[in-house]
């Protein structure tokens, strides 16, 4: 398949960057993490509902970061690691955003900014909007039921009774574009999308299966399409709310390329050449991938190009 593998660079996923390192190290060193936090440089993004304060600049979008001693004073702080200059950085999950904040500063969601960030920006959002969303969502022990409470600076949840730890959970998913003999490629579409928008095949990587087994289950349960030789690509989180993006190209087998759309988790599907894809954008009648996702740089690896900018969204 190497004639599927050139195409836009990875550092074009936007949620796949990063400008700072995590320092894991550091997340049980109690007053380590007091003294950093107390530090003068310290930077701390407020988030809240997966929301955080942006400003528009002429360079683009930018987080807004506190210094520690101007952070709210309630909420929880998480640990998101330290950047080559020895700056440290906290996210603290608020039940709001703090107050009205001078200037142009706005809420904003990854989905909205995250393709406009810096890498660094990029990279500080997507770790804390990960586990603010863990969090919510683990308060309770899976062992025995009872409440658990914050540890590791944010990346650790610990039960009240059992004393059993939890971690954050990652759920695999696998995300392909796949292709014909004839080098079409097959996208799909699901019912509540609007009207249009089409994008490839998705699904969740099962107990007890591999990666590439999974690509080939999901596509024929979702299309009806057999699927042979299978090439991983790239990986991006999409923590709404754990995910992470197994991304992969695959090839259709010559005699497997009729279509049959499960009618669940598809509404229809369809192959593609890639001049139908430019006419039907260039219409105005097909509505990509979103520019953060995977899965409109899958497309772009098999369009070629960075597709036209008068379809970008």
């Amino acid at each position: 398949m190497d004639e599927l593998s050139s195409g836009p660079d990875t550092k074009q996923l936007a949620l796949a960057r990063a400008g700072v390192d995590r320092a894991a190290h550091r997340r049980l060193d109690e007053p380590w993490l007091a003294a950093a936090w107390s530090h003068p440089t310290t930077r701390v993004l407020p988030i809240s509902g997966g929301e955080a304060f942006v400003v528009d600049t002429a360079d683009g979008t930018q987080l807004v970061l506190l210094p520690s001693f101007e952070a709210p004073e309630t909420g929880h702080r998480y640990f998101l690691g330290t950047d080559e200059d020895g700056t440290h950085y906290f996210a603290l999950d608020c039940e709001s955003l703090p107050g009205r904040l001078d200037g142009d500063a706005r809420p904003a969601g990854l989905r909205e900014v995250g393709g406009s960030l810096s890498d660094r920006d990029s990279g500080l959002l997507v770790h804390a909007v990960a586990l603010e969303h863990w969090h919510r969502l683990h308060s309770f022990c899976s062992r025995c039921g009872h409440p658990t409470e914050k540890a590791g600076a944010g990346h650790l949840r610990r039960c009240t009774s059992c004393a059993a730890e939890h971690y954050p959970r990652t759920d695999p998913a696998v995300i392909m574009l796949i292709t014909d003999a004839e080098d079409r490629c097959l996208l799909g579409r699901q019912a509540l999308w609007p009207e249009g928008r089409w994008s490839t095949l998705a699904g969740f990587v099962e107990p007890g299966e591999s990666i590439e087994q999974a690509v080939v289950r999901e596509v024929q349960e979702e299309a009806g399409v057999k699927v042979g030789e299978v090439e991983y690509v790239a990986s991006q989180p999409w923590p709404f709310p754990s995910s992470l993006m197994l991304g992969f190209l695959g090839r259709a087998h010559p005699d497997g390329t009729g279509i049959t759309v499960d009618g669940e988790e598809l509404s229809e599907a369809r192959w593609f050449t890639r001049e139908e894809l430019r006419a039907g954008m260039a219409a105005g009648e097909i509505l990509p991938p979103s520019g953060i996702s995977i899965a409109r740089y899958l497309v772009e690896l098999w369009y070629g190009e960075p597709l036209p900018a008068a379809a970008r969204w």
